[in-house]
């Protein structure tokens, strides 16, 4: 199988019905998690495909129907699941815009060359985004904003950005004053 990209958690079941509800991971969650989609439903370490039956959303998290999971105990044993999607399925995204897992691992730089750290991961919705930085003093939040970030470069795995004074360093200060 092709390498598999999480999309979302299985919360808990919902209903007697066979419902879950999932804590979505994806910026798309209305494409991912529409109605006749497959997803792969990683669980105790067995993955298993299922169809979507149907899903409906309540409070920005899907509550989807899979196929052969039909009572409520079928649907809480799944409490906890990862749900995924082949990486092959993705569409091409806009000029400008980029996968989470093609941001996380990227080593993040500043334009004068300073090495921040590496991208551990990427919080907030698409317009809200915020790279998760590990830097040598802790983590580092930058948000993922024009002007800010100048360049992306997947294929060489680099994010170059113009932070402004004491993004950087906000991680020492809090250290700092924690440790006084």
């Amino acid at each position: 199988m092709s390498e598999l990209l999480l999309v979302g958690r299985v919360a808990r079941a919902h209903g007697n019905k066979g419902q879950v509800i999932v804590n979505p991971e994806t910026d798309f969650p209305g494409d991912r998690f529409a109605e006749g989609n497959v997803l792969v439903v990683d669980h105790g370490g067995q993955q298993v495909e299922r169809r979507i039956v149907s899903v409906r959303f309540q409070q920005g998290r899907p509550i989807v129907a899979l196929d052969g999971v039909a009572t409520m105990n079928d649907a809480e044993a799944l409490a906890g699941a990862e749900l995924k999607v082949p990486a092959e399925t993705l569409a091409p995204l806009p000029g400008g815009t980029f996968y989470r897992h093609d941001l996380v691992g990227c080593e993040v730089r500043t334009k004068d060359g300073q090495v921040v750290g590496m991208v551990t991961r990427i919080e907030g919705p698409v317009e809200r985004s915020l790279l998760v930085v590990a830097g040598k003093l802790g983590e580092v939040m930058i948000p993922m904003v024009q002007g800010i970030v100048t360049s992306v470069d997947i294929g060489t795995r680099r994010v170059v950005v113009d932070p402004p004074d004491g993004l950087i360093d906000v991680n020492s200060a809090a250290r700092t004053s924690d440790s006084e």
